[in-house]
């Protein structure tokens, strides 16, 4: 059985009901419409950068997949020069078919093409597939990106937060470690 080929190319405007599809479940929540937009700002800055790009994946003249490429540091503190390649998305009714694959080359060659050594993706930690696939392809966990919401942080630090001790229970505790210490001392001579 022969595959039919993936074609990669650049996104256009065209693609942003597919790509808003494609990572409903990573956009910030909001409904389609606002996805939408956002999508399409994102667009607008690839289309005026040269080191930004969305790439769409089509299998059989339908959109399969896409990646967001940027070349970025490996983080704000290691200005070392990366291709960061967010969200390499395949649609379910397509994958095992060699799409993933074809985005992974076009990032690759994105890197290449800018002369930029790493590379650098991210994986949902849910996806037992999608961290497989990246592992065969010798990328290897750097570190644990965590994400919550700014209330609900500052309750659990509220609650975590050590509290004064009064000076009644200090003493009190001083008076108990005392007494312990004189029994030990009393049993040893």
């Amino acid at each position: 059985m022969s595959r039919t080929p993936t074609t990669l190319r650049e996104a256009e405007a065209r693609d942003l009901p597919a790509l808003q599809e494609l990572w409903a479940d990573i956009l910030r929540t909001g409904t389609a419409a606002e996805q939408i937009a956002d999508i399409a700002d994102l667009l607008a800055q690839c289309e005026q950068s040269n080191d930004k790009s969305i790439v769409v994946a089509e299998y059989d003249g339908r959109i399969a997949g896409g990646v967001y490429l940027c070349v970025s540091t490996l983080t704000p503190l290691n200005l070392e020069p990366t291709v960061l390649a967010v969200s390499p998305h395949v649609l379910p009714d397509f994958r095992r078919r060699g799409v993933g694959t074809a985005l992974m080359e076009a990032a690759v060659r994105f890197a290449e093409l800018r002369g930029v050594a790493n590379f650098t993706t991210a994986a949902n930690t849910e996806s037992r597939e999608s961290n497989r696939f990246m592992a065969r392809l010798a990328l290897a966990p750097q570190a644990t990106l965590r994400s919550a919401a700014t209330a609900t942080i500052r309750s659990r630090l509220t609650s975590r937060a050590p509290r004064a001790r009064s000076v009644t229970t200090h003493r009190h505790i001083d008076k108990v470690l005392a007494a312990r210490r004189s029994r030990r001392e009393h049993v040893a001579s």
